[in-house]
Order: C-alpha cells, then sequence, then structure tokens
C-alpha cells in the first residue's frame, strides 16, 4: 500500500473512531452570558416577579438527551432501561394508559427521538456518569439557564415560545400531535442560538429545587434556585400537554423521584 493509502486508512479510523467517541456525547451549542427578564409579570402566581438575573457563559445540548444516548449509559452502567407503558391510569382522565395510548409503541425507545420516563434523579446519575466518561462537567442547567437559553440568550427576539410566537412552529404538544406521542429530535424549527425542542416534545428536568415563591427572593447573578425543597423543577411543556405549558415561563414541580410519558432532559456544561 502507497503512503497515500495508509494515510486514507489512517484518517478513516480517526473519524471512525472519533464518531464513536462523540456518539457518546450531546451536541453542544455556546450561550454567550448576559442579563435578562427572568419570569412573566402577567403570568402564573410562580412566574412572578419577573426580575432581572444575569448568567455567565455555559454550553447547553442542542438536542434533548435521546433514547439512543440514555442507552449507552444504561448498558455501561448495568441499570435498567426505563420501563415498557405503564399500565397506571392517566392522570387526566382516569383510562388506563396503554389502551388510551396504544399507538406507544410506534414512538417509544427510537434512537433519534428523546428519552422519556426518567425521574430528575436518572437524569443526575445521567450527568455524572458522562462527566466521569469524558472528563467534562456535566449537570442539568439551572432553571435560569434553562430559560435564558430557551429565550434566545443574547441574541433573542422576545418570542413566547422558544423560537417563535406560533407553537406550531417550534413545538411538539397536544395539538400539533393529537397525543399521539413525542417526535425526533430537531424536526421543527431551532431557536435563536441554534436549540432544538426547548418547548414542547419532553418537558426538561432543571437542576434547581421548585419553590412558587423563589422569584421574589432569587439571587440576580447566576442564581441556582432554593437550598432545600420536596420537589424539583420542569419546563418546556410536552406532547401531552396544551401549547400554554410549553410557553418560556410556564414552571412545574415534580417529585425528583417521578418518571412518566413526557419528562426528558438536556445537559449543560459550566463551572
Amino acid at each position: 500500500m502507497n503512503i497515500r493509502g495508509i494515510l486514507l486508512v489512517l484518517g478513516m479510523l480517526y473519524f471512525y473512531t472519533a464518531g464513536a467517541q462523540q456518539s457518546r456525547e450531546p451536541e453542544m451549542i455556546f450561550v454567550e452570558g448576559g442579563s435578562f427578564t427572568m419570569g412573566n409579570p402577567n403570568g402564573d402566581m410562580d412566574e412572578k416577579p419577573a426580575h432581572k438575573v444575569t448568567l455567565s457563559d455555559f454550553y447547553i445540548s442542542k438536542f434533548e438527551v435521546t433514547v439512543a444516548q440514555y442507552r449507552m449509559f444504561c448498558e455501561d452502567t448495568e441499570r435498567p432501561f426505563p420501563a415498557a407503558p405503564p399500565s397506571t391510569p392517566d392522570p387526566r382522565t382516569g383510562e388506563d394508559w396503554y389502551y388510551e395510548h396504544d399507538n406507544v409503541e410506534k414512538w417509544v425507545w427510537k434512537d433519534d427521538f428523546p428519552v422519556v420516563n426518567v425521574s430528575w434523579n436518572d437524569a443526575m446519575e445521567y450527568c455524572k456518569w458522562l462527566s466521569d466518561y469524558t472528563g467534562r462537567k456535566y449537570r442539568l442547567p439551572s432553571e435560569a439557564e434553562w430559560e435564558y437559553a430557551a429565550r434566545g440568550g443574547d441574541k433573542s427576539k422576545g418570542y413566547s415560545y422558544s423560537g417563535s410566537n406560533n407553537p406550531f412552529d417550534v413545538a411538539w404538544f397536544d395539538e400539533s400531535t393529537s397525543e399521539s406521542g413525542l417526535r425526533k429530535v430537531g424536526t421543527l424549527k431551532p431557536n435563536e442560538l441554534g436549540i432544538y425542542d426547548m418547548s414542547g416534545n419532553a418537558s426538561e428536568w432543571c437542576l434547581d429545587f421548585y419553590d412558587m415563591k423563589y422569584y421574589g427572593k432569587s439571587a440576580s447573578k447566576n442564581p441556582k434556585g432554593p437550598t432545600e425543597g420536596q420537589f424539583k423543577v420542569i419546563r418546556g411543556g410536552a406532547w401531552y400537554f396544551v401549547s400554554d405549558m410549553a410557553e418560556l415561563t410556564t414552571r412545574d414541580g415534580p417529585r425528583p423521584s417521578t418518571a412518566n410519558w413526557y419528562y426528558g432532559f438536556r445537559v449543560v456544561i459550566a463551572d
């Protein structure tokens, strides 16, 4: 084999190895720090008061953590993969979930779909595994980081949803999915920073404890949320909910052990 052929083979091996390495890691988007008004003076009580927050630079994943990425974590740590469709009652109708959503097998556990049915505790374990594997410090976004990134950071155009005032442009929610489930990540339009699905698709866990009155006492620089609590923040709405739940400032606070068919997450790298 001549030198050109050897270099070609070595190059192919390099890119194959690099691709295998990168396949474990979410693609990240740089978010330049800055100041913004967090919350909504016209929103629900837990979205008030609107207040100024200043954040340092960070990176956030371009997409929600996918089934394929989460499966690698489960295989490496010998953890069970999230369970099959539950037979528990639907929270809104009281009917059996499996039979109401008998098409769940058509979308669940596809490699390029968001992983769901993961708790906050599960997401934290994933971040620890990814940090140990890569040597980089991955974690869940703080609630302030999540909202700033969803708004488009320093490129924000002031939209109500992440990337548009029209939820159909950027969000999978109950009217755009007919409650038929998740969609492949990155299918709709990105926001101003090139981030996908921060409105709709899967709801996303944040690092912070949830306190509906926290905004009245929040730190103004790099806030990390309350120091204690029983619940954790989740953001962004989901395929199962109306469009209002996908608005940028809407908040909720499930227990960290809760997992269901619309809870997923994305990650950040930050100091």
